[in-house]
């Protein structure tokens, strides 16, 4: 499950800042408890299962409706349109995928956004700017619109000034606690008995794994309702050899694209550039434990393990990036950084994708698991040779981490959303 190399097998200021977010989107972990044989076979049967007793009388904070939500499947919201994306093929061909929200879609998916906050103080407020948590989910949860119903809760996350050694575990509570009440709200108002993908990134799948330990892994009923989590940017642990036993006792790493229950976890590095000693992800301080690396692409093409083309979406913009968010200006097809040579193609889509420029393996060494990220960049052909994205060495591709595999997650939950509601 998790490869490794090793003969045991298996802006300076911002950057200097962010780095201390690592406490933040680490975590920490309960000791390991006695392993169990996880159920991940889904419902028993094909009629809808009933809203939980246990959320039925919850009353919603400040989660009521539609209020505080990024995204929601009852507002008409950032997640609701202009995903278009363009394929372009080491060829220079192109062709264009329509993009659009099924409103239908069987299951749900629940979304929390990483530090992305420039708010001053250790908690942001519930105001979210377009260009900074928007600009988040419309890069890391949108498109899964056309596979799930997207709630996307905006939350008083800490900030990237907060996270500059200053954040307490008073504020990181707050952030969590708004996650947790959002939660409630969501299976107490909208859930219906739906089964859910929990899909974050950085603090935000920190706050996931939380929320999975104290809220959905000891409890059967809140269980059945996991599809899948996806939880990259933030170590889970497992022990060494085992599936379950670290962070969780009952929700294991997903082994298929049929597995149900279960989640994925990956820290984004270079294979020209591994992690370096001060590494940030792909780690655990926990003896005994190793940090969960499993590459979307490879699961969706059916391999336990082995490098795997990867399937990514990015802005058309490429120096678009969530930390960088977005100026709003269309994209411009002719300048230096395009993605493709303006004279064999024009990108006018909000995004693009391009087979074949990356692939990756989850791969590790005595004290790292990482998904190595190789860049399959030809001078001959008319695309761009690289993806950008780097923040420093021990941050790796870290603002990438989701954009790297958004179709291969597409594909799998998919996949897994078949296997659940069969």
């Amino acid at each position: 499950m998790f490869p490794r190399t090793s003969a045991t097998s298996l802006p300076k200021r911002l950057a200097c800042g962010l780095a201390v977010v690592a406490l933040v989107a680490v975590g920490c972990s309960d000791e390991s408890s006695e392993t169990s044989t996880p159920d991940r076979s889904g419902p028993a049967d094909t009629t809808t299962p009933a809203a939980l007793e246990r959320y039925a009388d919850y009353t919603p904070e400040q989660y009521a409706g539609t209020d505080n939500w990024l995204c929601h499947p009852d507002a008409d919201d950032l997640c609701d349109d202009d995903l278009d994306a363009t394929e372009v093929k080491a060829d220079g061909s192109t062709r264009e995928l329509p993009w659009t929200a099924d409103p239908d879609a069987p299951i749900d998916c629940f979304y929390v956004y990483p530090t992305i906050s420039r708010d001053a103080g250790l908690n942001s407020d519930l105001d979210a700017s377009p260009d900074q948590e928007g600009y988040a989910a419309r890069n890391q949860v949108a498109r899964l619109g056309e596979q799930c119903r997207v709630f996307a809760p905006v939350y008083q996350q800490v900030t990237l000034a907060g996270i500059g050694g200053a954040a307490t575990p008073e504020a990181r509570d707050t952030a969590y606690g708004d996650v947790l009440d959002a939660w409630k709200s969501y299976m107490a108002e909208a859930n219906d008995g739906r089964g859910v993908v929990l899909i974050g990134h950085s603090q935000g799948s920190s706050l996931l794994k939380r929320l999975i330990a104290e809220e959905i892994d000891p409890n059967d009923d809140v269980r059945e309702r996991l599809v899948s989590a996806y939880l990259p940017g933030a170590a889970v642990n497992v022990p060494e050899g085992q599936d379950v036993g670290g962070d969780f006792d009952n929700v294991a790493p997903c082994s298929s694209p049929e597995d149900t229950g279960c989640f994925l976890s990956w820290a984004s590095y270079r294979s020209t550039a591994p992690p370096p000693d001060n590494a940030i992800f792909g780690r655990t301080a926990e003896d005994a434990m190793r940090a969960a690396c499993i590459n979307p692409a490879a699961l969706s093409a059916g391999l336990s393990s082995g490098s795997a083309e990867l399937s990514g979406f990015f802005p058309a913009n490429r120096g678009g990036t969530i930390l960088a968010g977005s100026d709003g200006a269309p994209p411009d097809p002719t300048v230096e950084n395009s993605w493709v040579d303006p004279e064999v193609a024009v990108v006018d889509t909000p995004y693009v994708t391009l087979p074949g420029l990356t692939s990756g393996e989850c791969t590790g060494d005595d004290r790292t698991d990482w998904l190595e990220v190789t860049v399959n960049g030809d001078p001959a052909d008319p695309r761009a040779d690289d993806i950008g994205g780097d923040l420093s060495p021990e941050w790796g591709l870290h603002l990438l981490d989701l954009s790297l595999v958004m179709g291969d997650i597409q594909a799998l939950v998919t996949a897994q959303t078949k296997a659940y509601v069969q």
